[in-house]
């Protein structure tokens, strides 16, 4: 027999999931709707299809084809314009030549449909209606028939006091080919509304017969998640795919499991998943194939389709999300919330029970969302943060995104031909974006160089030593080990500007980036030896006969495979002996953020060993931490302290300090009659301050390598210890906290510290800086968090941290306030 699949429908109480697919592409468990129907069919013998389209009928005709691969043959007839259900079937008119089942592609059901054709045959009917008994009948047509099947009555969407019957038209049919005789072509005609009542009037065998089984219209989104719960509690016989690997629990092809998972059936996870350790799903929960799900994550009763991300500490209840939704660590949705494909949901965001986003929304980070989204776009005008552009791999950063960013940056930096580097950290993650981005930059028509792989300070060097335009050097986060940062440096070797950052994402924003012709296409340029020339310009000035003669004994920590290579080679022709501290698992290329559990180890390592100093590095050479002889650990302010006493005695100053630098700098510069210059925190700031000095001050500023070699060569030089310098720095007292602030306060906050101050004494070079009697606040709106950062600096510990809890307080209220009003 044949039939025909009505899968016209755009299913627009389904949105925002059919915002860009028709209905029955929608999936249930992982499957188009249809192709549970094609399924239903071809196990009845149906193996002869008709499939008549209107909305996005591409989706369909690419997924289905010729139905060869699905074991049917299938044809397609489109609608041009509306014809309704019984004109839709009318235009396919010359494919039904035989008794034709007619069914529709976007509802879940295992009817047997022989038993139907069966009973339409028995009865000599001309058209058989599929019945089935539903709890509710308002939304569907109510039909009411004798004992023997003949429908006297029906009527279409009822209202209660007009329900005389809870048996319901199904929507399927099985249909002589005179039927299409009663059908007007070319207009809108319904099977419910014009050509049943029409077929009764003529007293035409028109008949109902019920069926037993499962049937459900999937004609809203409570109804899509109720039928998932359905299938997996086996109400519905359908294939669920994937294997039973124990009950309750199917798991497709390639997935992984980590151990320490929590699953607890029903549930469906889709092939290519990844499931990390803590992490829970619960029951009547489905995943969609390639889906990540990070550690301490949790799924319950939620569909998620394909390439979902749920981050670190997500939650999602009850929730429907779309294909490549991420949904970032410690991020909410909850029940009813629907969230459409591409979108982001940034860290700690909430999405209200309800909630609607439609495809491609960002939701920025800390936002809770209480009112669903239609318009605007996925992507934040904003892209830079505070070094650079930092991504989850293959998530936010992906080497789609890079390969856009580095022709947006090369249309940036200027004309064709304009040289770039480009370099990356030993990580796989880092060089597969730095391809991505050299093909980006390359599109554009710039001259890219490439550096190879190195640190941050090498990139800085080669810029400068090579005379480039500028470049970009890609490295694991400091802080995420899933993160990877895209550092943009400018012709100086320092970070580009904010107006040329502000330029890029404006360019990409617009995508109005350059494409160049092929044959204006260049290939890149490789430079050998730049790691060597980069340790000749650190060697350069220096004095090796002094630190030969010092001996020194360091204790160092860092990461072999990225630094390793420079710290070992640069160490080995200066004398320096080195031990290697070996780090505890986990700790080490990607674990900066970890080194506080480092620290304690490296003094004590240098405390047993009576070595010279001790030293901790990050992976791409941009950040240094002391420990000197008596095992007192060097770090942020002190270190700061420690870089300004030493150019101010080996130079004189100026010194270039960030707004957050304590004031016992002042008063070293007042002992050596120096001066101390002052800039905002942000690294482009600060560096292209200390570019104005000199290659002394840049070094010991921002090179990990260059600032250790040289604190050590002074230290030397005038036969002082680590420890004898830092005794020379003033005693201070610093402390340092944050309060979330949502992103629309931070702007009334601050303004309301400036009109109303606790003291007289401001300064707004960044953020507001209040003056006290013994001490100061800095208040400081953080670009990338919902947060305000507070940094104190008091007579005593006690005073600096009073100080950081009066602003807290006074920063919660304002905020509040703002809020309740």
């Amino acid at each position: 027999m044949k039939a025909i699949i009505m899968a016209g429908g755009e299913g627009s109480r389904l949105r925002p999931l059919t915002c860009n697919r028709p209905k029955p592409m929608v999936p249930v468990a992982n499957r188009p709707m249809m192709s549970h129907i094609v399924e239903l069919l071809k196990a009845h013998g149906f193996t002869d299809v008709a499939v008549t389209l209107q909305y996005i009928p591409e989706a369909i005709r690419d997924y289905f084809g010729n139905g060869a691969r699905h074991g049917i043959n299938m044809q397609y007839f489109i609608e041009e314009t509306p014809l309704g259900t019984a004109g839709s079937v009318k235009n396919a008119r010359e494919f039904l030549d035989e008794t034709f089942l007619v069914i529709s592609g976007d509802a879940l059901t295992d009817l047997d449909l022989s038993r139907a054709v069966e009973f339409h045959r028995r009865q000599g009917a001309m058209a058989t209606l599929v019945l089935t008994r539903v709890s509710c009948p308002l939304e569907y047509g109510v039909v009411i028939t004798r004992p023997d099947g003949l429908i006297t009555q029906f009527l279409e969407k009822p209202a209660w006091g007009e329900v005389f019957s809870d048996t319901v038209n199904t929507g399927i049919y099985v249909l002589e080919p005179e039927v299409l005789e009663y059908i007007e072509p070319g207009r809108m005609v319904d099977f419910s509304k014009d050509l049943f009542p029409l077929l009764l009037r003529e007293k035409k065998p028109l008949f109902g017969v019920v069926l037993p089984g499962y049937w459900c219209d999937i004609g809203n989104l409570q109804q899509y998640l109720q039928a998932h719960q359905d299938v997996l509690s086996g109400r519905v016989k359908i294939t669920i795919p994937g294997r039973e690997i124990q009950p309750g629990v199917w798991v497709g092809d390639g997935a992984d499991i980590s151990t320490g998972a929590h699953i607890t059936g029903p549930v469906l996870i889709g092939g290519g998943c990844y499931i990390g350790p803590g992490a829970k799903i619960d029951p009547f929960s489905v995943l969609g194939e390639g889906c990540l799900i990070q550690e301490r994550a949790s799924i319950k009763r939620s569909v998620l389709w394909n390439n979902v991300y749920a981050g670190p500490g997500a939650a999602l209840r009850g929730a429907i999300v779309a294909s490549r939704v991420q949904v970032q660590a410690h991020a909410a949705v909850y029940e009813g919330a629907v969230i459409g494909s591409d979108s982001v949901i940034q860290e700690r965001s909430i999405i209200k029970p309800g909630v609607k986003l439609w495809p491609h929304k960002l939701v920025e980070n800390g936002t809770v969302v209480q009112n669903s989204l239609v318009w605007g776009t996925r992507y934040p005008k904003k892209i830079f943060g505070l070094e650079g552009i930092s991504g989850l791999v293959n998530v936010e950063l992906t080497p789609e995104f890079a390969c856009r960013v580095g022709a947006t940056f090369a249309s940036a930096m200027g004309s064709r031909g304009v040289r770039l580097a480009v370099s990356s950290d030993a990580c796989p993650a880092s060089r597969m974006i730095k391809s991505a981005l050299t093909c980006g930059l390359q599109s554009a028509g710039a001259q890219v160089v490439d550096l190879g792989t190195g640190i941050t300070p090498m990139q800085r060097f080669a810029v400068r030593h090579l005379a480039l335009a500028g470049g970009v050097h890609v490295r694991l986060s400091p802080h995420r080990s899933d993160h990877v940062t895209m550092i943009f440096i400018n012709g100086k070797g320092g970070n580009i500007s904010r107006n040329v950052e502000r330029k890029v994402e404006n360019l990409l924003m617009r995508e109005d980036f350059h494409r160049v012709e092929p044959q204006a296409i260049l290939p890149p340029e490789f430079v050998p030896g730049v790691p060597e020339s980069y340790i000749e310009a650190l060697m350069r000035d220096l004095d090796p006969a002094a630190l030969e003669k010092a001996r020194f004994r360091l204790v160092v920590a860092y990461d072999r495979d990225n630094l390793g290579p420079f710290l070992e080679h640069l160490t080995g022709r200066l004398g320096v002996i080195v031990e290697n501290l070996d780090l505890p698992a986990g700790t080490h290329s990607t674990a900066w953020r970890n080194y506080q559990e480092v620290l304690p180890l490296l003094g004590r390592r240098v405390r047993e060993t009576g070595a010279s100093a001790g030293a901790l590095l990050d992976a791409s050479g941009d950040r240094l931490v002391l420990v000197d002889e008596r095992g007192r650990v060097i770090q942020d302010n002190l270190l700061t302290a420690l870089i300004a006493l030493i150019i101010l005695r080996a130079r004189g100053g100026p010194v270039v300090v960030p707004v957050t630098a304590p004031r016992a700098i002042d008063t070293l510069a007042e002992k050596y009659r120096g001066r101390v210059v002052r800039t905002k925190t942000a690294v482009q700031d600060f560096v292209e301050k200390v570019l104005g000095q000199d290659e002394f001050q840049f070094l010991l500023n921002f090179d990990a390598l260059g600032a250790l070699i040289r604190i050590l060569e002074f230290a030397a030089k005038n036969g002082l210890t680590l420890g004898k310098l830092v005794d020379e720095i003033p005693t201070f007292f610093m402390d340092q906290k944050e309060v979330p602030v949502p992103w629309e306060a931070k702007g009334r906050v601050i303004r309301r510290l400036i009109e109303d101050p606790p003291t007289a004494q401001l300064e707004l070079l960044d953020g507001v800086k209040v003056f006290h009697p013994q001490g100061w606040a800095l208040v400081l709106p953080d670009p990338d968090e919902p947060v305000c950062r507070v940094f104190t600096e008091g007579a005593s510990m006690e005073i600096a941290r009073s100080l950081s809890d009066f602003y807290i307080d006074k920063i919660s209220q304002i905020a509040s306030a703002e809020a309740t009003g």
